[in-house]
């Protein structure tokens, strides 16, 4: 069992990627930015406080993020036994029999402190983060791929002005995560510039050496 975050700028695909290899892999898929954008739908106190952040391209504060995935990872079975003491990562996705092969990560974490944070949760689950897959992508390209969501989606927080806020907001605060997990050894680095198979093919590779390691 391995555990990944998908790590990457606004529009390098993290969340697409972070689908096809949990479907591939089986793994539990967490997204922060699904966490948070389902609180919002729902008008929960935590989606109405998010949402007037996320309108303004600013990151949601640590408190509510923290709060929804400590939430997720402990997430049980889909027909859950209130009494049981199984392992909270121990998740039987809806349709499959087993349990998954590890958990992949995206929107999460965008600081230092957030990276922190996660290695404590995880630590305190009896897990280990083993893999931080980074998906390059020049800033031009990236521009263009959010433009091309806003258009299909209609997402309050891909407007040109919050684009340009979240990708200036990445560079000052998220890119330090890099040089912490480049430290710990854990950072891989691909190139997502091409098609969506291409970057997953590559992501694939990684992973699949990982694996072969455990076995």
């Amino acid at each position: 069992m391995i555990n990944i975050v998908i790590f990457g700028a606004p529009g390098a695909g993290k969340g697409t990627q972070a689908t096809l290899l949990a479907e591939k892999y089986d793994f539990l898929h967490i997204s922060t930015g699904d966490l948070l954008r389902q609180e919002v739908s729902l008008r929960t106190p935590i989606g109405l406080r998010a949402k007037a952040i996320m309108d303004r391209g600013d990151l949601v504060g640590d408190d509510i993020v923290v709060q929804l995935l400590h939430r997720a990872l402990q997430q049980r079975s889909t027909h859950p036994d209130p009494d049981s003491q199984e392992d909270p990562w121990d998740v039987a996705r809806k349709g499959h029999s087993r349990r998954p092969e590890g958990c992949i990560v995206d929107g999460f974490p965008r600081t230092v402190q957030q990276a922190q944070t996660l290695d404590f949760v995880v630590r305190r689950l009896k897990r280990t983060l083993d893999l931080i897959v980074a998906i390059d992508v020049p800033r031009d390209l990236l521009i263009q791929r959010i433009y091309e969501r806003a258009a299909v989606s209609g997402r309050s927080d891909d407007t040109e002005e919050v684009i340009r806020h979240r990708l200036e907001l990445y560079d000052r605060q998220t890119q330090p995560v890099l040089d912490y997990y480049r430290l710990s050894g854990r950072l891989t680095t691909v190139d997502g510039s091409g098609e969506i198979s291409q970057t997953n093919s590559r992501i694939c590779q990684v992973i699949d050496q990982m694996l072969a390691k455990e076995h």
